[in-house]
């Protein structure tokens, strides 16, 4: 199928007439008459009524999303990222149960950069398992579910980063 735009018109075998709304990468958003609204393929084939030019706007912080997505997937660099203000020369204290054994202070600032340096080798971890070649994709999904599940348990320490974008991401429901 040729390249189409929001409002082209198109008639599918199965639904009938309809409007592309959205576009994704690889399938259109389109309203149809009878249906609603229905994903369709880019590649499959569909009679255009009506073609309009698509247009490629990308808002900046569209492209910014991408090139940081792309970077964490190519790259060991860590990124910089931000203790939230609240934090900054803060002490965490931990108190043993035990009242002989003396209470342990630890910067703030230090456990946040351990935490930080964990979340990029799991990515790593992340990123090598979905590039390895002799993996199977059962095996890929398999050990990612593993890696969500880490996410999610580590999704306690989001309270001490600065941006919500850095921030862990366990399993959606």
């Amino acid at each position: 199928m040729e390249l189409l735009g929001i409002g082209s018109r198109i008639r599918h075998s199965k639904y009938g007439v309809g409007v592309i709304i959205r576009l994704h990468k690889k399938i259109y958003d389109v309203c149809f008459i009878d249906d609603g609204i229905k994903p369709v393929a880019k590649d499959f084939e569909v009679e255009v009524i009506e073609r309009i030019e698509p247009e490629f706007n990308v808002s900046f912080s569209e492209a910014e999303d991408a090139l940081i997505k792309i970077l964490r997937a190519f790259s060991d660099v860590t990124e910089i990222v931000s203790l939230g203000d609240k934090w900054k020369n803060g002490v965490m204290i931990l108190k043993p149960g035990d009242t002989s054994l003396k209470e342990k202070e630890i910067p703030v600032d230090v456990f946040f950069h351990k935490i930080v340096m964990l979340r990029d080798r799991v990515r790593v971890m992340e990123q090598r398992i979905n590039a390895h070649k002799l993996l199977t994709d059962e095996d890929k999904i398999d050990l990612q579910q593993y890696i969500t599940r880490i996410y999610g348990s580590l999704t306690t320490f989001n309270v001490l980063f600065k941006h919500q974008s850095d921030q862990f991401v366990g399993e959606k429901s």
